[in-house]
């Protein structure tokens, strides 16, 4: 009787997961499914389940791959942008959250509870000091504007250290008895250890990177440097909308964070239930 009640039980969670999972995927079944459609069909009827599958062309795709030039060069420039931000972001957070969690040194606290503090401030706030500071340092409408603010992520910070808490310090003291340096215990023996961490880390900035619009479009000036989300808003214009090209355009957006998943995702859920946990 109790193993029937269970099965009843485990077989309703099971319906509302793939409902949920349903709810959650439909726009993007939409989107893909929009992608395949004509300009005129969309103006037409909209974005809508209700279609003729007839009309449906790849026409889109073969634009973008044939004669969007400016397209290729905005997908460009969003990888370059969110490779380095992700490198640089896990070097030198990590670096920071595992000196916050495992050194004792004057100030540890207050620098952490700036960290804190900082995380607590809408970026929108930050924004105008920022935008003066590229001025200064003369990097409008370079890549360096965008990547340079990030480099060193609050949040990021905050998930190494509580990261860091629940490493084995035996390991550190083995290894400065063998004579090891501070670096060497933290990148061939700390660094390791931190692998999932990292991983989640890498997705979550690497998304964050990667959609970011707000602070690219104050920075960037021309279109050469526009990242993909600035570049796919342009076609959306007072004397045109090309909303065929834009589907197009977006579902091949997912592309990067498809594989990105797909290569940390075993490290992703341990990593943040990990992380969540320490301290």
């Amino acid at each position: 009787m109790k193993k029937n009640k269970y099965t009843v039980i485990t077989w309703i969670i099971t319906v509302c997961f793939v409902g949920i999972s349903f709810v959650a995927l439909f726009p993007l079944f939409n989107l893909i499914l929009g992608a395949f459609r004509p300009s005129t069909e969309l103006m037409r009827n909209g974005i809508t389940l209700i279609f003729d599958p007839s009309t449906l062309t790849t026409d889109n795709f073969v634009y973008i791959f044939t004669e969007a030039s400016s397209y290729w060069r905005w997908y460009g420039n969003s990888l370059i942008i969110s490779a380095v931000i992700i490198v640089t972001s896990l070097f030198f957070s990590s670096m920071v959250g595992y000196a916050l969690a495992v050194y004792d040194f004057f100030g540890k606290n207050f620098f952490f509870i700036l960290v804190l503090f900082i995380l607590m401030i809408p970026f929108e706030i930050l924004m105008l000091p920022l935008f003066q500071l590229m001025i200064e340092l003369r990097l409008i409408d370079t890549y360096a504007s965008v990547i340079v603010p990030a480099v060193v992520a609050p949040i990021a910070v905050f998930f190494f250290r509580q990261y860091a808490l629940g490493l084995p310090r035996e390991l550190m003291d083995a290894a400065r008895i063998d004579g090891s340096s501070e670096y060497g215990i933290f990148f061939k023996i700390m660094l390791p250890l931190m692998g999932p961490s990292l991983a989640a880390m890498a997705i979550l900035q690497g998304l964050n990177s990667w959609n970011n619009f707000l602070w690219p479009l104050i920075v960037l000036r021309s279109n050469e440097m526009f990242t993909l989300p600035i570049g796919l808003a342009t076609l959306l214009t007072p004397y045109g909308n090309n909303y065929d090209v834009l589907l197009a355009g977006s579902v091949m957006t997912i592309v990067p964070i498809v594989i990105l998943f797909i290569f940390f995702q075993r490290f992703f859920v341990a990593g943040l239930t990990l992380g969540g946990v320490k301290g």
